[in-house]
Parts: C-alpha cells; sequence; structure tokens
C-alpha cells in the first residue's frame, strides 16, 4: 500500500518523467474534486495527503537510506493540488468545464505548467528547500512551495486575460 500511494497508483514508476507522469495523473484527480465538491474539500484532502506522505517517506527513508527516490511523486500530487486550491479554485457544473469563459480548465492547465516549471527549476526557496530541508519535509515542502506559486501565479495571469479583454 505504502508503494501505491508514494507513487500516486505507480505513476511514478514511469521509465521517462515520472514528476510529470504523477503530476498528470493527479491533475484530473484534483479537478474532479473541485467539479463535483469543492475547494474546501480539496484543500483539507491535500493536507491530510501532505501530513500522511511525510510520515511514510520519513519511514521509507529511514528503511531505504535513500533521499527523494525519483519514483516518490506524492509530492508532485500534493503541488498540483495546492495549485488548484488556488487557482482555478471555483465551483462550476461539471456540464461547464469546457466553457472557457468561466477560466476553469485555462486556469487548471496554466497551473499544471507552471507547477512543473517551478518544480523542475526551483527558483529562490524552493530550491533552498529542496538542497536543505531533510526528510518528508524536504521532499514535500518543494513541491508544496511550486503549488502555491503555480496557483498564484496563474490566478494572476487569468485576471490580467480578463483585464486585457475588457480594455479590448
Amino acid at each position: 500500500m505504502n508503494w501505491f500511494f508514494l507513487t500516486v497508483g505507480y505513476s511514478g514508476l514511469s521509465p521517462k518523467a515520472p514528476g510529470t507522469m504523477g503530476t498528470l495523473v493527479s491533475l484530473p484527480l484534483g479537478m474532479a474534486i473541485l467539479l463535483y465538491l469543492d475547494a474546501t474539500t480539496l484543500f483539507l484532502a491535500t493536507l491530510l495527503i501532505t501530513v500522511l506522505a511525510i510520515k511514510v517517506i520519513n519511514n521509507y527513508e529511514e528503511r531505504s537510506g535513500t533521499h527523494d527516490n525519483q519514483k516518490i511523486v506524492i509530492d508532485e500530487l500534493v503541488g498540483i493540488w495546492f495549485a488548484l486550491c488556488v487557482a482555478p479554485a471555483v465551483s462550476i457544473a461539471p456540464n461547464a468545464l469546457f466553457e472557457l469563459e468561466n477560466g476553469f480548465l485555462i486556469q487548471s492547465l496554466l497551473s499544471f505548467v507552471l507547477f512543473r516549471y517551478f518544480d523542475i527549476t526551483k527558483p529562490s526557496i524552493i530550491g533552498r528547500i529542496d538542497r536543505e530541508a531533510k526528510g518528508g519535509i524536504g521532499v514535500m515542502g518543494d513541491d508544496i512551495i511550486a503549488g502555491f506559486a503555480a496557483g498564484i501565479s496563474s490566478a494572476a495571469l487569468w485576471q490580467v486575460w480578463l483585464k486585457i479583454q475588457a480594455i479590448i
């Protein structure tokens, strides 16, 4: 069960880009929670998974002696879900998913792209956490910050786009 959890349904076992695969698997799951429940539920689920993941990662690293195994992608799930909690973080009806005016799909996809960018390049504090924090906090921390940065950036870009549209 722990390996299934840590690899997000074994998506982290992908031989090519396990982090991106983990994020790709996690994105529609988070979007479904937003569509059928709400942002509060997604946020609370993400907090719960974060706490559980830190404990499970600490146990894994203690047993294996390996820090931040690339196959562990539960941190990508948490990162993209935090991004979705910020942007789009709106409740829409499932049948309105493809209505681009509400911004849900665009912000979700933009959050994915920005999260992967921040997670791969690790600018500023994201890189510092990745380099200096140990154990489960180190594995999860950079993705949590990258997720919030991606969500804020996505929401800001969407607002800029709406302002530009209003002017045009």
